[in-house]
C-alpha cells in the first residue's frame, strides 16, 4: 500500500447510506505515523480485539487487531474472501478514491480465491522455489557493491533513496529475467506506479510496466532462461499471458516496498539502539537479530486491506454483517499482548509473526525467505563496507512516511568515512 494511496484525509463522518459505528477511528493520521504501537494499544483497550475505523473519505470497515483474531480471518477464506466485489459499500465509493488501486478488483493473483487461488499462486511458488538463494545472495552482493560505491566518496547518503529502495527492485526484476538494458526504465516505471511522487503519472507508468513484462514473456517464449517469467511460462497450470503479466507485476511489487521498508527499518534500529552500537572490536550486533525484531515490532506492513464478510457473522465480540470490509491489522497483531505478554523479551528466534500474513493468501512460499535473503545481503554488505556508518543527526529527527499501510522511513541520511573506490 503507498503513501499515496492513504495520503487524503477522510470526510468527517461516512457518505449517506454507508453505516458507521458511533465511535470508529479514522485510520489517517500522525498517531499511525509516529507512534502506531501505542495507538493500536489505545484501540484494543477502548474496542477489544476488532475496531470500528473509517477509510478515507470516511468509508467504515473493521480492523483486526487481535493476534488470534487475524488467525481466524486469514484461516478461513470461505467466510472472509479477497475478491473485493463483495463489498457493500461499493455504491458509496467515488472513482478517483484515493484506495481504489488496492480494492477495485483486478484479474490477479490477489483477488483470486479457491481454486483458480491455488492454480495461479502455486505457479508463482512453484517458479519462486527454483530460485537458488545462493546465486541470489551473490546477485544481491553485487547490486549492493554498486550501490555503495556510488555514493561511498561522498561521506554521507540517504540509505533509503540510495540503496534500500533501489536494492530489493533490482532483485526482483534479476529473478524474472528481465535484461539489464531495461533494468533502468523499469526501475523507474515501477518506482513511479508503486509510489508516485506530485506531477508524476502513475497509470502512465503501470501501462509502460505492462508493456515491458508482455515484452518480457515475448522474448522468453521465443528464448526460455533459468528465471521466474520463464518457469510461469512453461508451468502446468497454463496460465494465459495476461495473468502472467499481472502476477509478475504483484510479485515485484510486494518484493519492492516491505523489504526496502523492511531494510530500512532494520538499519534504523541498528543505528539508534545501543544493543546493536559498534563495540570495542568494531563489530555490532546481529543483523538477523534486527530484522526479526523489525518484523515483530517495526514491520514493514502494518495494515492490510482486506477482506470482505460472504455472510453475517460474529468476530472477536463484534457483528459483521455479509459484505463488511475487514482490514488484516499485522502490527497490531504482532504486539497483541494476548499472545505477547513479555514484549520484546520472547522475539528472538521466533517467527510465529503475521508480518507475511497467513492462510492461504499470505506470501507465497518461498518469497519471504527470499526477502529475508535479500534484506538480509543489504544490512551486512552495508556494515562491512561502512563500518563507521551513523546517523547524520538526532534519532528523534528521523520522519515516517505518512501512512497507515506501510512503516518505512523518508529517509536515513547517515554519514561515514569517506570510501573512495578505484
Amino acid at each position: 500500500m503507498t503513501d499515496q494511496a492513504a495520503g487524503a484525509p477522510p470526510s468527517a463522518g461516512p457518505p449517506a447510506g454507508c453505516p458507521a459505528h458511533p465511535d470508529a477511528v479514522a485510520l489517517s493520521g500522525l498517531p499511525f505515523q509516529q507512534t502506531p504501537a501505542r495507538l493500536y494499544q489505545d484501540m484494543r483497550r477502548r474496542h477489544g480485539p476488532v475496531a470500528p475505523v473509517l477509510l478515507d473519505g470516511g468509508i467504515p470497515a473493521w480492523l483486526v487487531l487481535g493476534y488470534r483474531e487475524l488467525h481466524y480471518v486469514t484461516t478461513n477464506d470461505e467466510l472472509f474472501a479477497r475478491d473485493s466485489r463483495r463489498w457493500n459499500a461499493w455504491d458509496s465509493i467515488p472513482p478517483d478514491w484515493p484506495l481504489m488501486p488496492f480494492v477495485g478488483y483486478q484479474p490477479s493473483v490477489l483477488f483470486a480465491e479457491g481454486a483458480e487461488h491455488q492454480r495461479r499462486a502455486g505457479a508463482i511458488s512453484d517458479a519462486l522455489v527454483e530460485v537458488d538463494q545462493f546465486e541470489l545472495r551473490r546477485h544481491c552482493e553485487h547490486v549492493a557493491d554498486d550501490l555503495i560505491n556510488a555514493f561511498a566518496g561522498r561521506g554521507q547518503a540517504d540509505l533509503m533513496a540510495d540503496f534500500a529502495h533501489p536494492l530489493p527492485l533490482l532483485a526482483a526484476i534479476w529473478m524474472c529475467g528481465l535484461p539489464e538494458s531495461e533494468t533502468s526504465d523499469m526501475v523507474k516505471d515501477l518506482t513511479t506506479s508503486l509510489d508516485a511522487a506530485e506531477g508524476e503519472d502513475p497509470v502512465a507508468a503501470y501501462l509502460r510496466v505492462q508493456a515491458r513484462i508482455q515484452g518480457l514473456l515475448d522474448s522468453k517464449r521465443a528464448a526460455p532462461g533459468p528465471d521466474v517469467t520463464s518457469r510461469m511460462l512453461a508451468h502446468q497450470a497454463g496460465l494465459a499471458d495476461e495473468e502472467i503479466v499481472q502476477d509478475l507485476i504483484s510479485v515485484i511489487a510486494a518484493a519492492q516496498q516491505p523489504t526496502a521498508n523492511w531494510i530500512g527499518n532494520a538499519l534504523r534500529l541498528m543505528l539508534t539502539d545501543d544493543r546493536f552500537a559498534v563495540t570495542m572490536s568494531g563489530g555490532r550486533g546481529s543483523a538477523g537479530q534486527a530484522l526479526n525484531e523489525v518484523l515483530w515490532e517495526d514491520t514493514p506492513t502494518q495494515n492490510f486491506i482486506g477482506r470482505w464478510a460472504t455472510r453475517d457473522t460474529q468476530l472477536g465480540g463484534r457483528h459483521i454483517k455479509e459484505g463488511d470490509c475487514v482490514v488484516l491489522g499485522l502490527a497490531a497483531a504482532n504486539t497483541d499482548p494476548e499472545v505477547r505478554p513479555d514484549a520484546l523479551g520472547g522475539v528472538a528466534g521466533n517467527s510465529a509473526h503475521v508480518s507475511f500474513s497467513h492462510g492461504e493468501h499470505r506470501c507465497p512460499y518461498p518469497a519471504p525467505e527470499l526477502a529475508e535473503v535479500i534484506a538480509s545481503t543489504a544490512v551486512e554488505v552495508l556494515l562491512d563496507r561502512l563500518p563507521d556508518v551513523s546517523l547524520s543527526g538526532a534519532p528523534e529527527e528521523l520522519a515516517w512516511r505518512p501512512s497507515v499501510w506501510m512503516r518505512g522511513l523518508d529517509a536515513l541520511p547517515v554519514r561515514f568515512t569517506s570510501a573512495y573506490v578505484v
